[in-house]
């Protein structure tokens, strides 16, 4: 077990920490940066090599490693925060500052390279995979991924042992009462590109506190986005680049419309608004990215590739914590659907 601590502007690392000394919230107040096998975490985690979900490389580096990160010098929200992703310090970084916990989860996302062209086009195969992969419940032919692989209970299972052996971050709030899951109702799912896919296709079919969707969600060629959702669609936040593949593809955008965003405000450029940015969900960016559509995919998360100013700021920091905790009840006024956003018809579920 390794935690990584931070006190000021001071950072060190401390191998085999004790859990004694990591308990006592009253005289240590600091930032907490966890990492831990999944398979570690629970023994009834499997590979399955059939869609490339691994435990580690052929050189025997992990990479079921999962991350979770704390601040307890920081008033807490009381919101936890699952990012799709590959672990994001400047996701974490930020949602730490506002006071939520961070959990990284590893899950099967590596199976794109492996599906025909038919079934990336049949209209129904990926948004299948995509739930049995958040879920581990049985929706999808294409693979067979059992409850303890799925995102769903990676996540139960690393909040329960961080409730465990990281009592001073009080990742007990987050476990429901019988002991069969996470309280959903305090979750933020979250991620960019497919990450973003998934948590919108998961929280369409859980109910969770809210979704934040980076460059995404994708799928163009189904119509889950469209499905009767579980979680609210005020609570669905999408940012991107309108040089983005997905963006001048219309992918996001006709996404963004299946899930009804357009009730809650028009698109909005953040380089010419300010937060609250009416309030919208919609929040697109043009900044230069020199034609670029590779940059333009990843420059809405925060790291290297961000915007900054002359000072060397990142520009968008208003952006991710709008994304994050702007309160849901708070909305802009409907408008009407975008008429050059291609968004075909739906067929039944």
């Amino acid at each position: 077990m390794k935690f990584v601590v931070s006190m000021g502007v001071a950072a060190f690392a401390l191998a085999g920490l004790s859990v004694a000394f990591a308990a006592d919230p009253d005289k240590t107040p600091q930032k907490y940066d966890i990492a831990k096998r999944a398979s570690e975490i629970d023994p009834r985690v499997k590979e399955h090599p059939e869609i490339d979900f691994l435990l580690a490389d052929k050189q025997g580096k992990a990479l079921d490693l999962q991350r979770a990160v704390v601040d307890t010098r920081v008033p807490s929200r009381g919101k936890l925060v699952i990012w799709l992703m590959g672990h994001s310090p400047g996701i974490s970084d930020r949602v730490s500052s506002y006071g939520m916990h961070y959990i990284q989860v590893h899950y099967a996302n590596k199976w794109f390279g492996g599906l025909s062209k038919d079934v990336l086009n049949d209209g129904s195969s990926l948004g299948k995979l995509r739930l049995e992969a958040a879920t581990g419940e049985d929706h999808s032919p294409i693979a067979n991924i059992p409850t303890p692989d799925g995102i769903a209970e990676r996540a139960h299972q690393f909040v329960r042992w961080l409730a465990k052996n990281h009592p001073a971050g009080k990742w007990d709030q987050f476990l429901a009462a019988d002991g069969k899951g996470l309280r959903w109702d305090l979750v933020t799912v979250a991620g960019s590109s497919h990450g973003s896919t998934i948590a919108a296709r998961f929280a369409i079919h859980q109910k969770v506190d809210r979704v934040v969707m980076f460059c995404g969600p994708r799928d163009q060629t189904e119509n889950w986005q469209g499905f009767p959702s579980a979680t609210p669609p005020e609570r669905f936040f999408g940012f991107s680049h309108v040089l983005d593949g997905g963006w001048t593809g219309h992918h996001y955008c006709r996404s963004w419309e299946m899930l009804g965003l357009n009730k809650f405000g028009p698109i909005v450029n953040v380089e010419t608004s300010r937060a609250p940015f009416g309030n919208t969900r919609r929040l697109t960016t043009d900044w230069n990215v020199m034609n670029d559509a590779k940059r333009a995919h990843g420059v809405v998360v925060p790291g290297s590739a961000s915007p900054k100013g002359p000072d060397g700021k990142l520009l968008h920091e208003e952006v991710w914590k709008y994304l994050f905790t702007h309160p849901v009840a708070e909305t802009g006024a409907a408008v009407a659907k975008d008429p050059s956003c291609k968004v075909p018809p739906l067929p039944g579920k």
